[in-house]
């Protein structure tokens, strides 16, 4: 790096990478200082080696979990300084704790992993060859730390140099950092910045000229008289302004130039978006205009380089491949995002919502460590418009979320703390949104956020009774209220579940099996669980030996291998998700949602794109339900008896600057042949950034001879845009004709009454002549009828949720929400059930019969396993329908309610019709 070295001052900026190679060195011990590793002088081979950076040390396998003291350095050559001006070491982030020396030389220390800081170094360079040494030290200890998602629970640790570091020159009269706050309502750009000298007086009067342009050309350019030290706020009026939105990103750029009257003595440059964010009654408002938002949680986490992208195009990849599935948000989840990113975001037009790394416990000094990295993020990022929502904590992690501290719910102090935080940050920011602990409960917050997790179908009328009560009842996820709850928009800002990747590409990807499927802390706790650590009481977080688990269960005989097996989790993972979507779409007071997640992490398999980024098997479907312009069909069932009419609900949201009018087609389509069995249209308007009125209509749906697979298709097409959406129908011939050749007795009278009202031979007396007994409690006569030889069927009693037996162990299932469920898949290949399906999964053929209960402790040699349920990577193995070898006969039990669905859902009533069948005639 060469300078022009002459008496005349340097008014440019200039900057040097010294990005590359260091030397890196492990203190395993702590004894660098003690021996002087910031010396000048080399360094021993022990333990030494060379790494590129930007790296986090955990990237090489030996220090994979290392956690403690490392040391870097490198060579930097001048041939000559500048004169009238300062040497700057900028390090645009380091975990933790940041000692630097340059040729022996204490330059500066820093705390914090994640945002820039610098350091002087300009009486440390020399001309020639300079040394520069950087001690970091990242505690074992993380629970003071802001941190994250780093390490024990969740995710492999992150220490080192792991931003760009660079030495910047910057002239002695400069401007020290400058703020751009937009004014929409009257087009006017306010410009505040302070202007710095280091020793030094200008040369007469000092003015500042800011210029402002937009892609090279000059829109306004104003000039003003500046006092050193002293903050400067000027306000530049922006002709025929253009304002940054999601679909028009539009930036200026600025530049503010410092004279003397000797001439120029700096020239500082940025950029900035003329963008408003606000909530007026209850609603998102961008640059004055409603906003819905449809965002993911984008975490930041890499295969290989963990928090960095490992190449140099992919977070323009990720933003792109965001858009084209329809988000207009990324929530970059409790770590401020990669200032790279942010540019992107700026430059592609994503709405972001950051928010800092939380730490795990409450003490002065986190809550103080949380403040500063807050006020940091706000500094670094005040410019770049795509940012319109800062979160302060999130689910009260570092703030109630360790298990043995109060929750906000319980403790005032935190709900005053929590309240002056929010001002503090609106203070510190008035032109954004602040949440003030995302997804938990709230006390100051321009955001009603919340986390609920619900699978579907499963869970899928559980879910809208949840959003009505969300919307009804708001002030509910609030402990205190400092804030009003009646005029905060409602987001759920997580949601989501699990599809498992295809993990042999994955293994490929990483030549083995990576290291994090061995993480210690992803196996079972030994101690009781609480509320807050619902997914530690399994497994179901762990990789290690999944393959086994999985060749341990029936699903082998299922699945053409784990490829097949992922691809059908996959779908289950659409099909979950695409109905959670519909359901706030077309709710009224959802003013928007954060799925969970943008891309797999690690062990955590609930991306849209898996962990390298790659799609998974729904990706080209996603978008019909995430665009800003959407039509849904909500079919009153989707198991329908053959000849019946079927009510559909059609609603068209459109999120966009644009109205729409056009017609909605619907067609009801055989699967099998594509034939049209039905099909009609309607006319539909809808204005921009609103939703149709609902239209109500009649399907008939054929009579049929044998089960069929239809699905129902529905598009709106104006004249410049589309929107199609289709749901699964499964259609049940409801002339079935028993087999009479078989007598069946039943315990339950309403049971026999249903099967009597279907010409079954029913008898009330359990002997000799019985083909099947139907029970709801194995009493010791029908335990001794299937020992004898008798075959037996278990169906819960009314209401309940399994049988009443001894003979097989059960569990119980959440009913309404729970992040285990959402990790779930049923899955099948049994003939009885093959029918009923158009997959190896269940689907929205079981809506209404669903269990909330499973058959444990099984055994693939001795059952016959018709259904399996897992969690995660294949833990928690059970079965909602299984048979058993019982003496010299057989029993089957069934949590499905298939007593209370036989004649009404119509999959519920064929299942038992099959079953009855399949099992007597064995």
């Amino acid at each position: 790096m060469t300078f022009n070295n002459t008496q005349t001052r340097l008014a440019n900026r200039s900057a040097v990478s010294l990005n590359g190679r260091w030397d890196f060195r492990p203190d395993r011990d702590d004894t660098g200082v003690e021996e002087q590793w910031q010396s000048t002088t080399t360094w021993p081979e022990t333990d030494r080696q060379s790494v590129s950076v930007p790296h986090a040390w955990q990237e090489n396998e030996r220090l994979s979990d290392y956690t403690g003291i490392a040391w870097y350095r490198r060579t930097v050559e001048f041939d000559t300084l500048p004169y009238g001006g300062r040497l700057f070491l900028r390090f645009n982030a380091v975990d933790y704790h940041t000692t630097v020396w340059v040729n022996g030389v204490k330059c500066g220390t820093n705390r914090g992993g994640y945002l820039p800081f610098e350091v002087d170094a300009t009486e440390a360079f020399e001309a020639g060859q300079n040394v520069v040494t950087v001690r970091v030290e990242d505690p074992d200890d993380l629970s003071q730390i802001p941190h994250g998602k780093q390490g024990d629970p969740w995710y492999r640790r992150v220490s080192g140099i792991w931003q760009d570091v660079s030495v910047e020159f910057r002239p002695d009269i400069r401007v020290a950092n400058a703020r751009v706050t937009p004014n929409l309502e009257d087009d006017i750009a306010h410009v505040e910045f302070t202007a710095v000298a280091d020793d030094i007086a200008p040369d007469g009067s000092l003015t500042a000229t800011v210029r402002v342009s937009h892609e090279g050309t000059t829109v306004n350019s104003v000039e003003y008289d500046v006092s050193l030290g002293t903050p400067t706020v000027e306000s530049v009026p922006i002709p025929n302004a253009e304002y940054w939105h999601p679909e028009d990103p539009v930036l200026y750029d600025l530049e503010i130039e410092l004279k003397d009257d000797s001439g120029s003595t700096d020239v500082y440059e940025d950029y900035f978006g003329m963008r408003s964010i606000r909530v007026e009654n209850g609603t998102f408002h961008l640059n004055g205009e409603p906003l819905y938002i449809r965002g993911a949680l984008d975490q930041g986490y890499y295969p290989e380089t963990l928090y960095r992208p490992s190449e140099e195009d992919l977070f323009e990849h990720e933003i792109r491949t965001a858009k084209e599935l329809g988000f207009n948000l990324l929530r970059k989840h409790i770590k401020p995002a990669h200032p790279d990113f942010i540019e992107l975001a700026d430059r592609m037009g994503m709405l972001v919502w950051e928010e800092p790394a939380n730490p795990s416990r409450y003490t002065d000094r986190s809550k103080r460590e949380v403040q500063d990295q807050l006020r940091g993020l706000i500094n670094r990022d005040f410019n770049r418009p795509s940012v319109v929502i800062w979160s302060l904590y999130n689910e009260e992690w570092g703030i109630g979320h360790h298990h043995d501290e109060p929750f906000i719910w319980d403790d005032e102090e935190k709900q005053a703390y929590l309240g002056e935080l929010y001002e503090t940050a609106k203070r510190w920011d008035p032109t954004r949104l602040v949440c003030d602990n995302s997804g938990w409960a709230h006390v100051a917050t321009d955001i009603n956020d919340y986390h609920r997790y619900f699978a579907s179908p499963d869970r899928a009328a559980a879910w809208g009774d949840d959003l009505d009560n969300m919307t009804a009842h708001p002030e509910g996820n609030y402990a205190a209220t400092y804030t009003d709850p009646e005029t905060t928009p409602v987001v759920i800002s997580e949601f989501g579940t699990w599809g498992l990747a295809d993990t042999e590409a994955l293994e490929e990807f990483y030549g083995q099996e990576p290291e994090w499927y061995h993480h210690p802390f992803l196996t079972p706790v030994d101690r009781p669980t609480n509320e807050r650590e619902v997914h530690l009481e399994s497994n179901l977080r762990s990789p290690a030996g999944f393959k086994k688990r999985f060749d341990e269960t029936a699903l082998p005989e299922k699945f053409d291998g784990l490829t097949d097996f992922a691809e059908t989790w996959q779908w289950r993972e659409y099909l979950s998700v695409k109905d959670l979507i519909e359901q706030m779409r077309v709710h009224d007071g959802i003013s928007g949602y954060i799925i969970t997640e943008f891309t797999d992490i690690e062990w955590e398999f609930n991306g849209l794109l898996d962990y390298c980024r790659e799609e998974k098997v729904f990706h080209d479907k996603f978008a019909s339900v995430n665009s800003s312009l959407f039509v849904t069909a909500d079919p009153e069932h989707h198991a329908v008896w053959g000849g019946d009419e079927l009510s559909v609900d059609i609603t068209v949201v459109n999120d966009g600057r644009e109205s729409h009018s056009g017609i909605v087609e619907w067609r009801l389509i055989d699967d099998e042949s594509d034939e049209t069995l039905d099909h009609g249209e309607l006319d539909v308007g809808v204005d921009a950034h609103a939703k149709s009125r609902t239209r109500t209509i009649p399907v008939t749906v054929p009579d049929v001879d044998v089960n069929e697979r239809q699905t129902l298709q529905v598009t709106f097409t104006a004249e410049t845009a589309t929107a199609t959406n289709e749901e699964p129908i499964t259609v049940v011939n409801p002339a079935r004709v028993p087999n009479r050749d078989i007598t069946v007795f039943v315990q339950e009278n309403y049971v026999a009454d249903r099967l009597i009202g279907s010409c079954y031979k029913v008898t009330r007396e359990l002997n000799d002549d019985v083909d099947l007994a139907v029970v709801s409690t194995l009493d010791a006569s029908a335990r001794d009828f299937a020992e004898a030889g008798g075959r037996v069927l278990l169906v819960p009693p009314a209401h309940e949720t399994t049988p009443r037996d001894d003979l097989f162990e059960y569990r119980e299932l959440p009913e309404g929400e729970n992040w285990n469920l959402c990790s779930s898949l049923y899955a099948h290949n049994t003939p009885f059930i093959k029918d009923l399906t158009g997959s190896k999964r269940l689907d929205w053929a079981f809506d209404g019969i669903y269990p909330n209960a499973l058959a444990t402790e099984l055994d693939t040699d001795h059952d016959e396993i018709c259904v399996e349920y897992v969690e995660g990577w294949i833990a928690n193995w059970g079965s909602p329908l299984v048979i058993r070898s019982v003496g010299n006969g057989r029993v089957c039990t069934s949590t499905f309610s298939l007593g209370e669905a036989y004649g009404e859902q119509p999959v519920g009533t064929l299942l038992f019709d099959h079953l009855i069948d399949h099992i007597a005639c064995d």
